[in-house]
């Protein structure tokens, strides 16, 4: 991960612009660099991943036009050469130095025509313009807001614009800004047509395309790992990546001490592709002592998101501390696409459809999130082959009718685009779902509850939950988590569009907990 600041205004100094920029240093610890332009000031921390030499610093400047850009840039060597045809020189490796030209040469129609994860600030030159834009997904983070002494900014992380701006918004995914405006450019949950071909082209589709997502995310020039839970995503991003590069990747997987339940598919997925593999495991102190840690790092009170992070943070502290892995290949975002346990319930194909539009277009502030922060704070790169544009777009073009569970199993379409590759045992190909946060040991969460029960007496809780707006703490942990993050974040609960629970409309779904194991066909995922 890398981090940006920008500030186009007059009233705040260098000296405070790059204290903001480096709250967020561990996104870029490799360099950090504040340039003043004449639109303000641009920012940029480095985690050098891609041409690792000194010239791929940014921010980059072309004839009086500046850009700083968080991101990858799949297939960037096709464009640098068709750039170069046109007359552009390159001075180092990056795949983001490609922006300058490319605006130069599309203006922002190029933002349609990247397939990256990617947040970027833009300066043009010649017409004065400022610009800013962030992937269709929102796997990059960006953030902006009016600052309190005038003009905006704009930053990869909340913590960087927090106490200096008035209210911090997130940048929605798949809009570009310019001069005051904000743009929408892609619309990732918009269906043209239909696809309703024969099952083995299907299968075929999703085998190929996924892999295909894989494989363009195996570049770089930084050291690779894998996230490894044993569950049907992450193991197929894992064995994908194994067969392509013919050699053992380093895959991770954490788990309570006591009863961690994918650490053992994790084992067994990791004996089947070859794969070096590590455990870590967790105690209850440790979850408890992380939890402020995790919500600052991930700006959010979201139930959901925070038991999920907890593991995952804590795994990829390991990582950082004990390897040189920079990248990290995560298997989030299937879920949206072919659904949850509670989608079991949808009452029919438009409505399972309306749900996945809705999570996708929420994805920025929940799962991607997850994985941003947990590994940014730890100084790695997320990589994310199931938030492919390719992939994502035909998947979410597949008849819902066919995504529905009538087979008593989740995910089918994807188990079978996948069944007798040989890729993996059917043992995790047909595996239940476990959410990570319940998979890596039913106690974690169980633990966090007991605590929270601990911190409030229940006329505490009611008179604590009173005092909140907007989405308003309805359990003791929910108020835990809620306090924490306005510890850090005070009065910004709208950075988060509230908190992520199966759709109450359904049946089976009005639940008081977002885990799926309150649901009544959780079955054998927690085995």
């Amino acid at each position: 991960m890398c981090t940006i600041l920008c500030y186009a205004g007059g009233a705040v100094g260098p000296q405070e612009l790059r204290g903001y920029l480096l709250r967020a240093q561990r996104r870029g610890p490799d360099d950090a660099r504040l340039v003043q332009t004449p639109f303000g000031y641009l920012g940029f921390a480095r985690l050098a991943v891609m041409g690792l030499t000194p010239e791929g610093m940014q921010p980059f400047e072309k004839d009086g036009s500046w850009a700083a850009c968080n991101g990858e840039i799949y297939g960037f060597r096709p464009l640098r050469r068709e750039l170069e045809a046109k007359g552009y020189r390159f001075r180092s490796d990056s795949d983001c130095e490609v922006l300058l030209p490319m605006y130069r040469e599309y203006g922002c129609d190029m933002f349609r025509r990247l397939d990256a994860e990617f947040a970027c600030v833009l300066y043009d030159g010649p017409s004065g313009s400022l610009i800013a834009a962030r992937d269709p997904i929102g796997i990059r983070p960006l953030f902006y807001g009016r600052a309190k002494a005038g003009g905006i900014a704009f930053a990869s992380e909340a913590t960087e614009l927090e106490g200096w701006v008035e209210q911090i918004h997130p940048f929605p995914p798949g809009h570009y800004y310019k001069d005051g405006r904000f743009v929408q450019y892609a619309d990732v949950t918009k269906v043209d047509r239909v696809i309703d071909d024969p099952p083995e082209e299907i299968s075929r589709n999703i085998r190929e395309k996924l892999t295909a997502a894989v494989v363009k995310r195996l570049d770089a020039d930084a050291p690779m790992g894998f996230l490894l839970s044993g569950g049907l995503d992450s193991s197929l991003v894992c064995a994908i990546a194994a067969k392509h590069l013919g050699k053992p990747i380093r895959t991770f997987a954490i788990g309570m001490a006591a009863d961690a339940i994918d650490l053992k598919y994790a084992r067994e997925a990791a004996r089947h592709i070859g794969a070096d593999h590590t455990e870590v495991l967790m105690t209850p102190d440790q979850v408890i002592a992380v939890l402020p840690e995790v919500v600052q790092s991930l700006a959010t009170y979201d139930i959901t998101t925070i038991r999920a992070s907890v593991g995952m943070y804590l795994v990829c502290r390991a990582i950082h501390e004990q390897t040189g892995i920079k990248t990290l290949l995560t298997g989030e975002i299937s879920d949206e696409l072919f659904g949850y346990k509670y989608t079991d319930y949808a009452p029919g194909a438009a409505a399972f459809q309306q749900e996945a539009e809705k999570r996708l277009r929420e994805l920025y502030a929940y799962d991607v999130l997850r994985a941003d922060r947990c590994l940014a704070a730890n100084s790695l790169e997320a990589r994310v082959p199931f938030g492919d544009l390719d992939f994502v777009r035909y998947v979410m073009a597949i008849d819902p009718a066919r995504k529905l569970n009538t087979t008593g199993k989740g995910k089918y379409l994807l188990r079978q685009a996948f069944a007798g590759t040989g890729l993996l045992p059917d043992s995790i190909l047909w595996r239940e779902k476990a959410a990570f946060s319940d998979a890596v040991g039913h106690s974690m969460v169980d633990d966090l509850k007991a605590y929270a029960e601990r911190q409030y007496t229940d006329a505490e809780f009611a008179q604590k939950c009173a005092q909140y707006a907007g989405p308003r703490p309805f359990t003791k942990e929910s108020l835990l988590y809620r306090e924490l993050f306005e510890r850090f974040y005070p009065g910004q609960a709208q950075m988060i569009p509230g908190y992520w629970m199966p759709n109450p409309a359904w049946p089976g779904c009005r639940v008081s907990d977002p885990s799926a194991r309150v649901l009544a066909n959780y079955g054998a995922s927690g085995q």
